[in-house]
This record gives C-alpha cells, structure tokens and sequence, in this order.
C-alpha cells in the first residue's frame, strides 16, 4: 500500500541563507522555462550585470534560487551549477528529507505556482514580490524519499524530451523568419534603388500611446469583455489579438484608445531586438485597447499601412531603430516618435505599395502557415509539460507504471 505523503510547511525543509564575497564566480540567471542556469549560456538576456558583484549571493548546487518579483509567473529552480545571483534574489539551502529535484519540479507545478502568486505582495502584478515569511508558509506533500527520486527521474526524463522538441520548433520558427527577412530585404533593395526615398514623418498624420491600468493578469474570456493590448500582442509583423490582458469590471475603458481594423502598430519598450517592432491589426478587434507602451501611428491616405509595416520590418530600418533607441538597461529600451518619423520609406505609387504587399504574402504564405502551426503545437506542448509535472507531483498517477512515450504524441513530428 502506497504511504500518503505528509503535508508540510516549506519553513520545515528551506533555510535560507545569504554568502556574498564571491565576486569571481559566474553569474547564473533563472529563467521560468529553463530554471537556474549560467547567464552567459543564453543569448536573450539583456539585463546588464553591474560591474560591482559585492553582494551579489553565492549558489551551490543544490540550493533553491527564487526570483522574488517573478516566482508567481514560475521562476525559481534548484540550481544544478555553483555561481551568484543578484541580491534580490532569495537563496535556500535544501533539508536533508527532501531530494531537491524533487522539489524543483514540485515548486514549478501549477497548484504551487498559484499558491506563490496568492501570498505575493505589491501594488501590481509588476511589483509583485515573493518574500520569505510568505513562502515559508506554502505547504507542500512531501512524499517519502525513494518516492520523491522515483518521480523526480520520470520528470526529468519526460521534460528533457519535450524542451528538446520545444527547441527544435524554436529553431525551425527562427528560420522560416529569416528566410521571410532574406526575402523581403531583397525586394525593398531594389525599390530603394529604383524610386526616391522619403522620410515617414510626411505620412503621419498623429502618433498616439495608450493607457497601461492595472489588470488582471490572464486574457479576457469573450469578445464582450474588455482587454488592453500586451506587447506580444506585436510580434515579427503579426497582430495577435489574443494577447492581452483582461481589463477589470470595476475599471471604465477609455474608448478613444480602442484599436480597429487597419491601425498601424509599433511597440515603444521593448528588448532591443523586439522595441519598434510592428503590425497592422487585421481581426479580432472589439473591444481591446491600446496601451502606454505601444504606438498607434495614424497615416494619411497616400501610403498603406501594410507597406509602411513592410519596410519598417526591413533590414535598413531596423538598423535605424537599433541605433537611436535608448535607455538605461539592456533589457528594456524606448523608441521615441521622433525616431518613428525618419524611417526612410520608398517613393512608391499606390500601385507599386499594393503589389510590394501582395508579393510578399504571395512568397511568405506557407511559411507564415508553418510558424502558425508550430506556434500552435508550442503552446500545446508547454501546456502537456506543466500538466504532466502538476499530475505527477500531486500523485494523479504512479510514475512507476507511467510511460511517457506518448507525451509529444500528435505534436513531435
């Protein structure tokens, strides 16, 4: 008969401690999909590391790191590697009655997760923060040992080989978007070449933000709620209507900013690579508005949106926007109206704008179809692996006599 795990506080099995005065060690990150790992390994971290590492705290492996302003989002883990992390983290040491990769993939489970962003503490959802007496509190089911090792080894196993296959759609996308660049950078060389170039300030007729209130942090249910707009909602010249953030009952939409059909999107903070990325919204519309860190660029009717949001995705511009957005850390930069005017944009006809944009869609079709369906099974497949880890954690069923064969079944061909 199967021992039934016994409920503790994480007070029990957590100390946490601080060890600074190891400047020389390497600097790890924690990320919500990776959990802890050495920030020179990936390439999508902007945060600038200070040049002072004083008080910067020592990890050793096997030690929980928490991301105190992002633990209700997930990221935390137990450390595989030895090296420091910045002192607003939380470090802790692991007790001895606990296997402690058992206790990553437990503290990463929905149900937990859920508890971290109940007891956070903040304003707003961007200030939130984890602090220690609150997450001593959380209770978790802590299982006997040899059962813990048991289910840590299957979970281990299992979401190796679904961030295998995560990584693999990852790079496939990542190609599709640089043949689509190769492409249209191709294309506009040759109409630079042909036509006058003419700054986009003599097409604007406004350039407007919106309005960030604070809201719920998941997407609104039905088209008859109110949403703001998210910066992913922007994203390699695709609108996505579906990322946005549920505005609250309580809360009167301000209608002038509500985005229609046709409007001419440009994010204004963002990552360097993402900042002054643009969409023109095309559907799903009702009732989402715009917010303080995205553009809406109103243009006279002599140039097409869609045209503008070709050549701003070109090589040339994004040059240009590289080089004048600004700000005081790598990992969130501005891009200011002034900047959006001198995007050089083609002398063409309506005409030519017109079949410039039926070209690319024309050439881009399939690929745009295949990123739509990877994107589709990625989400499918994080959605499996969080399911996979909350079942096996809360003892929905016996990883003993669990096969994972299927777990990517329908999505990892």
């Amino acid at each position: 008969m199967k021992t039934q795990p016994s409920t503790i506080p994480l007070r029990y099995v957590l100390t946490p401690v601080e060890r600074t005065g190891f400047e020389t060690s390497q600097v790890l990150s924690v990320y919500r999909d990776h959990g802890v790992v050495p920030k020179n390994s990936r390439s999508d971290n902007y945060n600038k590391t200070p040049t002072d590492l004083s008080r910067y705290q020592l990890v050793q492996a096997g030690d929980l790191v928490v991301n105190k302003m992002k633990a209700w989002q997930g990221s935390l883990g137990v450390s595989d590697h030895e090296g420091i992390v910045s002192p607003d983290y939380l470090v802790c040491e692991i007790g001895g009655q606990v296997h402690p990769p058992y206790l990553h993939h437990l503290l990463r489970s929905a149900p937990i997760i859920g508890d971290f962003k109940s007891r956070s503490k903040g304003i707003r959802p961007a200030q939130w923060r984890l602090y220690w007496d609150d997450l001593a509190q959380v209770r978790i089911d802590l299982p006997l040992l040899e059962e813990q090792r048991r289910i840590a080894e299957f979970l281990d196993a299992e979401t190796i080989r679904i961030d295998r296959v995560l990584e693999l759609r990852s790079e496939l996308a990542a190609r599709l978007i640089e043949r689509d660049n190769a492409l249209r950078d191709g294309l506009l060389d040759r109409l630079f070449e042909s036509t006058d170039t003419i700054p986009l300030r003599r097409f604007i007729t406004r350039i407007e933000q919106g309005d960030s209130p604070q809201c719920e942090a998941v997407p609104r249910q039905t088209s008859t709620e109110w949403g703001i707009l998210k910066l992913s909602s922007v994203r390699h010249g695709q609108f996505d209507p579906d990322e946005n953030k549920r505005l609250p009952d309580h809360l009167r939409p301000n209608r002038s900013y509500s985005v229609g059909h046709g409007d001419f999107l440009v994010t204004r903070a963002n990552t360097p690579n993402l900042v002054g990325d643009v969409a023109v919204v095309t559907e799903g519309v009702e009732r989402l508005l715009l917010p303080d860190l995205i553009y809406r660029v109103r243009l006279t009717d002599s140039v097409s949106a869609d045209f503008v949001a070709q050549v701003a995705l070109g090589r040339r511009t994004r040059s240009l926007i590289e080089s004048v957005a600004r700000g005081t850390s790598q990992s969130m930069v501005k891009l200011r109206g002034e900047d959006i005017k001198t995007w050089p944009i083609p002398s063409a006809t309506k005409d030519q704008q017109d079949k410039f944009v039926s070209i690319i869609a024309h050439r881009t079709a399939a690929s745009a179809r295949l990123r739509s369906l990877v994107d589709r099974q990625a989400k499918l497949l994080a959605e499996r692996r969080q399911a996979l880890i909350t079942a096996a954690v809360t003892g929905q069923f016996d990883v003993s006599a669990a096969s994972g064969r299927n777990v990517t079944e329908g999505v990892s061909a």
